[in-house]
């Protein structure tokens, strides 16, 4: 695949075995989402090759990410304005009692390890890679100091992780134009609002404490919004999740400019200038019955004075949603905590790796939306195509020119699955890493039958851990 030498080349393990393994290794999982390991690999000695490369104290996180970073980097600077997502999950582990270095999770009897992660999305909604992977293991015997929360300042805590990723994102992005650090209300921190910030640096926080107090005759954020007057109502698609069906909302929008005080029992050091936010409220006034309305309450430091602004950054915290996604294909797709590794090291490393399959996976999805007339040899090689399209159209010749991207995308959905009819709308993550499953199986029998050998990899047959 070149796109993986193209993305990975530039690794530095102070081994070109290490990077030509790395290489290796994506390749095959790409070719093979949701594969275990062995399966994958294809061969015995191929799946010990990639436990040693996971296993190896040369290869970090922050090493295998590297160059997918650099890249990440690179095609973020294409783009006038750059959305950072953060978002923390957990990586169940609990039936991996062997596995060393673990640590409490959100139940008491959960085991596992913590997550945090930066995606780079450009303002179209297309994911451009991780900026950043961070991993912890909570101690057992710290478990239930979040009693103690109040009494203890933000550097002692773990959210200080959402300061930290504002941190990362200006380090990683350090002369781009723009750069809004987007995170859900978990990230509702007054620290992470009064921190000091690059100029080129917004921030856009979904409110998670409407009893905020700001300098405003009402006294408490919630309040004064809601004597906002509406400006307007917009209409969004809310996607299909947990048993929820797809539909779409009506939105009233309000919107206000207001200056947040500093809490009571605020700890830290009080900012040198008052920490003045636009604030953005959505809210659902008629859903359909049965259904919870939205009702979402936005804090900017970007301007919001307008329709189109106030609709500009709306889009910017749904795109928040990729994010959420790519963990989802890294649990769903590439199923990471079914992994059988000794350590919580290799865990990590492991994750690492896999987290470059499915940032690709998630790019092809909206890429294919973004791009549809785009060819398809962006992303698919002749034999991938020609098969998928043999596949669904056994009777009929083969097109005398490669098909567009969304086309090919939406031939391999419904190898995964997807029925294609005109209500369904576009395919999605979870059908397309199904057919390149699916493609990947009718490859091998196709190259068997026809006696066509796939093209080699561009690494070392060398040894290496």
């Amino acid at each position: 695949m070149d796109w993986v030498v193209e993305e990975l080349l530039g690794a530095d393990f102070g081994d070109v075995r290490l990077t030509d393994r790395m290489i290796q290794l994506v390749e095959k999982l790409s070719e093979r989402p949701g594969a275990s390991v062995p399966a994958a690999c294809g061969t015995v000695a191929a799946a010990k090759a990639a436990y040693r490369f996971w296993s190896n104290p040369a290869v970090s996180v922050e090493g295998v990410l590297e160059p997918h970073r650099q890249q990440t980097a690179r095609r973020a600077h294409e783009h006038p304005v750059v959305l950072v997502a953060q978002d923390t999950t957990e990586i169940n582990l609990t039936s991996h009692a062997k596995t060393s270095g673990l640590g409490y999770l959100g139940s008491t009897e959960c085991r596992g390890l913590m997550m945090h992660n930066l995606l780079a999305i450009s303002p179209e909604g297309t994911p451009l890679g991780v900026l950043q992977e961070r991993f912890w293991a909570r101690p057992p015997k710290e478990q239930g100091k979040r009693r103690t929360r109040n009494k203890r300042s933000i550097d002692e805590k773990e959210s200080r992780r959402w300061l930290d990723g504002v941190a990362v994102a200006e380090a990683a992005l350090p002369n781009h134009p723009h750069v809004v650090v987007v995170g859900d209300r978990e990230s509702d921190i007054y620290d992470l609002f009064a921190m000091p910030r690059s100029s080129r640096t917004d921030l856009l926080v979904r409110i998670r404490d409407r009893r905020r107090r700001v300098e405003h005759a009402a006294k408490y954020l919630g309040a004064a919004i809601n004597e906002s007057p509406p400006r307007c109502e917009t209409t969004i698609d809310v996607p299909r999740a947990n048993g929820r069906p797809f539909r779409q909302a009506v939105l009233t929008l309000r919107w206000e400019q207001l200056i947040l005080c500093r809490p009571a029992n605020h700890l830290g050091e009080a900012p040198e200038k008052p920490v003045q936010l636009y604030f953005l409220s959505a809210r659902e006034e008629n859903p359909p019955p049965g259904q919870p309305p939205i009702d979402w309450l936005l804090a900017s430091s970007q301007p919001i004075g307008s329709l189109e602004e106030a609709l500009e950054v709306l889009t910017w915290y749904l795109y928040r949603w990729r994010i959420e996604q790519f963990h989802y294909v890294l649990k769903s797709g590439c199923l990471i905590e079914r992994l059988q590794l000794a350590t919580a090291e290799s865990m990590k490393r492991a994750i690492a790796t896999f987290s470059i399959v499915a940032w690709r996976l998630l790019w092809l999805t909206y890429e294919a939306r973004r791009r549809p007339e785009a060819t398809c040899t962006r992303v698919l090689n002749e034999q991938e195509w020609q098969v998928a399209y043999r596949a669904l159209h056994p009777r009929k010749p083969l097109p005398d020119a490669p098909p567009t991207l969304s086309e090919a995308t939406r031939w391999i959905a419904q190898l995964g699955g997807f029925l294609g009819r005109k209500h369904d709308g576009q395919p999605g993550v979870a059908t397309l890493w199904r057919g390149w499953r699916r493609l990947e199986d009718l490859l091998i029998g196709y190259r068997l039958a026809a006696n066509v050998a796939p093209q080699p990899p561009p690494a070392s047959n060398a040894s290496c851990g």
